[in-house]
């Protein structure tokens, strides 16, 4: 007998999973996996179809359960189902008839950027932390709220909704819960307190939305999800084999994975590679501010009546992204594990350094206007030192984000917790544990944030089939990485990564700026035109007075 078992949805940027894993040993049973396509119509936006999503996830569901019918596996066993997310990204939909009013902008897009210098440039003294206080965030294109302000501005059918008081606004999890809990026929509009947390409406505080931040944004409070904790019961399946099961377990994506990683202690973090790069240290019940360029962020709050614990978290856009880039873009691989292979046939970039900054730079610069540049390239560098490059860039940026850390809590890492899709290249572990110069631990499960959802779920009130005290909690095997360079070659690398960032910087403004660096005309200088032009013609007579004295 397994006894209970209890599902996760993850639904990523790149793919969305669905996973069943056994409650009492947090052994992972069955599993399917979909990729999720990403549209791009314009230079920087970033898009996905809610629909397609959707439909994702119960195809997930479906294949799952067929797959564990198949183990013999009765799915009767599944008494919870917890959902993780992509965060920030921002789907309307139309309360009656149920639809999209548009694709989903996701958190990589930066069409709003002319929306967040206009927001800045009205702050006192043009400053990016304006709303920190109450947020942990600075005004920046990756959180929902200018997502959704953009959406109300640009979209009729959007505008129309609202003022019909028509229109749900939710991040993925709102929109996959009032989904599968029945949609337009009673569905639960809710979402958490750690994705509630990146929208930019959310006071950190008061653990709610704030009257205060949405007149600001101009958002009606009345298209906003009912923010619930983690961990409870917020409705039951309404169709599918899983009909009736309770979903009772809801975390960004990020957070589910401090969960999983089991960072229940002050000072305990965690750092997850999936399409960008993301370091938590969970800071306890108080929240802590960063002077270093990080933001902080609700980490968990599991169950009504258990404390919020916050989070101090190292944002990097690009990670995994960078992979598929390569891929998809220039070609120079087939798959995404050959990177591992081409990057380790030469073992070095051989001085070629690349910032993936494709959507700006997040953590600690917080800088729209960056975009991605590869230097140090002689005619030696070739499609392996690139290679090598992407890895290592990865690993800076993570570099730069521990830093900040180190620096906001005064206490030095020992080591660093790793998990998500990349750290199944194990050049890139190792590459991690030189340029930090700690040693880096990677669970042998890699599916942590998956966990971290089913292990609130499982905890729920009504639910109670996973217990999170610490005494029965498993103890999770791993594999360490120890650094294998000296110190001095790693500050080295790093010293010239940082150069390379400040060429990577103020790239893209939406205001026009002459700064002497475009092409211009010679002419375009009055004074100098009339001097260019007078030594012309003085130099023409010349020559013409030369040719009559001969």
């Amino acid at each position: 007998m397994l006894g209970p078992l209890v599902a996760a949805i993850d639904q990523g940027t790149s793919s969305t999973r669905f996973l069943v894993f056994n409650a009492k040993t947090a052994e992972l049973l069955s599993h399917h996996q979909v990729e999720i396509k990403q549209s791009f119509p314009k230079e920087g936006w970033v898009e996905e179809d809610p629909k397609e999503i959707l439909q994702s996830v119960y195809e997930c569901m479906d294949r799952t359960c067929e797959k564990l019918t198949q183990l013999n596996i009765d799915i009767s066993n599944i008494k919870a189902i917890g959902v993780t997310n992509q965060r920030e990204t921002t789907i309307v939909w139309d309360k009656e008839t149920g639809e999209p009013l548009y694709n989903a902008i996701v958190w990589l897009d930066l069409r709003t950027q002319s929306t967040v210098e206009r927001l800045i440039n009205k702050t006192p003294g043009r400053n990016k932390n304006h709303l920190k206080h109450k947020t942990g965030l600075p005004i920046s294109t990756y959180f929902s709220a200018v997502k959704l302000r953009w959406l109300m501005d640009n979209v009729e059918k959007i505008h129309e909704a609202v003022l019909s008081h028509k229109a749900m606004f939710g991040t993925v999890d709102s929109w996959l819960i009032w989904c599968l809990t029945g949609g337009k026929k009673g569905g639960v509009h809710c979402t958490d307190v750690t994705n509630a947390s990146r929208t930019m409406l959310f006071n950190i505080h008061t653990m709610d939305w704030d009257p205060e931040l949405c007149t600001y944004f101009d958002i009606p409070m009345e298209i906003l999800p009912k923010v619930r904790s983690s961990s409870e019961i917020y409705g039951l399946m309404k169709s599918g084999p899983l009909t009736g099961v309770p979903i009772s377990g809801c975390l960004g994506d990020q957070s589910a994975a401090l969960v999983g990683q089991m960072c229940f202690k002050d000072g305990q973090a965690k750092n997850t590679y999936g399409t960008g790069c993301f370091l938590l240290k969970n800071v306890g019940t108080k929240p802590v501010m960063s002077d270093h360029g990080l933001l902080t962020t609700v980490a968990y709050k599991l169950g009504r009546d258990e404390p919020a614990y916050y989070a101090l978290e190292g944002s990097v856009a690009i990670a995994g992204a960078v992979v598929r880039w390569l891929k998809d873009n220039l070609g120079i691989i087939q798959t995404s594990s050959e990177l591992e292979k081409l990057a380790a046939d030469v073992g070095t970039s051989y001085g070629c350094y690349f910032v993936p900054a494709f959507s700006g730079l997040y953590a600690p610069y917080w800088e729209p206007s960056a975009r991605g540049i590869i230097c140090g390239l002689t005619q030696f560098t070739n499609r392996s030192h690139l290679a090598f490059a992407a890895l290592e860039a990865v690993c800076f940026q993570t570099r730069e984000i521990l830093d900040a850390m180190n620096l906001d809590s005064g206490i030095h890492l020992a080591q660093l917790q790793v998990d998500g899709g990349m750290t199944s290249n194990r050049l890139l572990m190792q590459l991690q544990a030189d340029i930090l110069c700690i040693p880096v631990v990677k669970p042998s499960m890699p599916e942590t944030t998956a966990l971290g959802a089913a292990m609130a779920a499982g905890a729920a009130e009504g639910v109670s089939v996973w217990s999170l005290n610490p005494d029965d909690l498993t103890e999770v095997t791993s594999e360490k990485f120890e650094p294998q360079i000296n110190p001095e070659e790693s500050e080295l690398r790093y010293a010239r990564w940082k150069k390379a960032v400040q060429r990577a910087m103020n790239w893209e403004t939406t205001e026009p700026v002459n700064n002497g660096n475009e092409e211009t005309s010679i002419f375009s200088s009055v004074p100098l035109g009339f001097y260019i032009l007078g030594s012309m013609f003085m130099l023409i007579g010349a020559k013409y007075i030369a040719a009559g004295q001969k």
